[in-house]
């Protein structure tokens, strides 16, 4: 790890400001190691009274784009924040102050070589504005004629600025778990690696083309839900080129109603969209917010920006389904065996004890009247239980109830009454019926003989191959193991520059294989 003074500069100035916002209020020092404790209780006194709105949402925008994803992902995540913390952390809003038209220009000048003009028939100023971009409306024409087209351009120096708060993230985190090693439980280095996987693919936005492509494709036989068309001309990783949405954005239902669109219909297909995409496709919206949705002239259901996806595998589709139809038909003990099946609770505990702990869940849902059950808190409460039964996080899990959470949010708001479970059931039901039933035992049934045929066509390169390792085996025990010149001459460089863990470890190697062959050639 490259040290810069910068480093614990910046990592203070954060810590100072969360720590003014409440971020570590709750922390009990009791139960920290004796070499935390006295930071931690520096940071729990400089906390501010909370006497109105949760102040860490504006605390954490405050310390830039880095750090309000980085809220967001760890959102996802309570299993390393806790469940408080990630509740707080779900208020985060990406929203920053436009750059200016000439920068904006600029990039997408540079990335495609070539004018403005040459692009755009016309370029307007920014409509909307995030901490990784923003979107401008534009003209083109081409042979299709002229259209309007949204544009989403890169914020210019951001990959310079989030390349250098995650190294400050990185520093904080090794440094966290040097000096307080009960902390590599929470695995903080591999969240800063995730969030650097993730940031560096949607500052490429050819990836999320790619994305919006492949959801087009998905939901392309829907009548009620639609994606932009993406301008691959016009796209390049600094910019994205779409369809212009011509719509009334969800969050103004003053004017959906005043168009006349049904918002009880909006809602009910808010949520069933949202979980044919993940339950029938395993790809859903991620970041379904109501600024992300409209309705367009035609009353389909529209959404945008695609930087954030979730995907679900078959197994995880299935635990999903199977999870919602329990709760809906209160069959708690076929949800408890659904877990047991999948392997997300270890064995010893009994499917009895865990099928008690969430009928302790559903029970008390079927006494309230629709509009006051929330499939969300069913599932949040769900997680909540599971880690008294030691299930493991699944990430992928946690991104899709986060999700759930804002989907119902914003079709609550459509309709506060709606009845989620009689929503949900045509949707759910219907796919357990198809992949479960009959039919879903034919594909099963063909999934795995596609699997056995593939293993049988490689099956002569994989004896092949060892084979081959066999024999050079054989041959190394029998003639034994000769170390090369070029391997002595580094080892001797490593002795002589006094690197003494590189000399250890290409000792080490050294030992390790020469006692590997001693055995093979003992028992040969």
């Amino acid at each position: 790890m490259i040290f810069s003074i910068g480093h614990p500069l910046r990592i203070a100035r954060a810590g100072f400001v969360l720590s003014r916002a409440g971020l570590f209020r709750d922390v009990d020092i009791a139960a920290l190691p004796p070499a935390a404790r006295l930071p931690f209780g520096l940071a729990k006194s400089l906390a501010k009274r909370a006497t109105g709105p949760d102040l860490l949402p504006a605390a954490i925008s405050r310390l830039g784009p880095s750090y309000v994803k980085l809220g967001q992902f760890l959102a996802t995540r309570p299993d390393v924040v806790g469940v408080e913390v990630a509740r707080r952390l779900e208020a985060l809003q990406d929203h920053m102050a436009p750059f200016g038209q000439e920068e904006a220009v600029k990039v997408i000048e540079g990335a495609f070589n070539r004018k403005i003009d040459e692009i755009f028939i016309a370029f307007g100023p920014p409509v909307a504005a995030a901490s990784i971009a923003q979107v401008h409306r534009a003209r083109v024409r081409d042979k299709r004629g002229e259209r309007d087209v949204a544009v989403k351009v890169i914020r210019p120096g951001i990959e310079r600025r989030f390349r250098r708060d995650l190294s400050d993230m990185y520093y904080a985190a090794r440094i966290g778990e040097h000096w307080f090693p009960d902390t590599k439980r929470l695995k903080s280095v591999e969240v800063v690696d995730i969030l650097a996987r993730t940031v560096k693919m949607e500052m490429d936005f050819r990836l999320e083309a790619a994305a919006a492509s492949e959801f087009a494709e998905n939901t392309e036989k829907e009548n009620d839900f639609r994606v932009p068309r993406v301008d691959w001309d016009r796209t390049e990783k600094e910019v994205l080129t779409a369809e212009w949405i011509d719509g009334i954005s969800l969050s103004d239902t003053e004017a959906l109603a005043a168009s006349g669109f049904d918002l009880t219909d909006l809602g009910r297909t808010v949520i069933q969209s949202f979980l044919r995409h993940a339950v029938r496709d395993g790809f859903f919206h991620a970041d379904m917010h109501q600024g992300n949705l409209f309705v367009d002239r035609e009353g389909r259901l529209t959404a945008v920006d695609f930087g954030i996806m979730g995907r679900l595998g078959l197994k995880e589709r299935r635990f999903l389904a199977e999870i919602i139809y329990g709760f809906i038909t209160r069959n708690y003990q076929r949800v408890a065996e659904v877990h047991f099946e999948a392997g997300y609770v270890p064995g010893y505990h009994r499917v009895e004890d865990f099928a008690q702990a969430i009928r302790a869940i559903g029970e008390p849902i079927h006494a309230r009247t629709a509009d006051e059950i929330s499939m969300a808190r069913v599932l949040t409460l769900l997680f909540e239980i599971t880690a008294l039964f030691d299930m493991t996080t699944r990430t992928e899990l946690v991104m899709l109830q986060k999700t759930m959470v804002v989907v119902e949010g914003v079709a609550r708001r459509l309709d506060p009454k709606l009845d989620m479970w009689s929503t949900a059931e045509p949707v759910v039901g219907g796919w357990l019926r198809e992949n479960l039933g009959p039919i879903g035992r034919i594909g099963d049934a063909k999934r795995g003989i596609d699997a056995l045929a593939q293993f049988a066509a490689n099956l002569p390169a994989v004896l092949l191959q060892t084979e081959k390792i066999i024999t050079q085996i054989e041959s190394m025990s029998e003639e034994g193991f000769e170390l090369s010149e070029g391997v002595l001459a580094k080892i001797g460089e490593a002795q002589a520059r006094g690197a003494r863990l590189g000399h250890i470890a290409l000792w080490a190697l050294v030992i390790i294989l020469g006692v590997f062959l001693l055995r093979f050639g003992w028992h040969h």
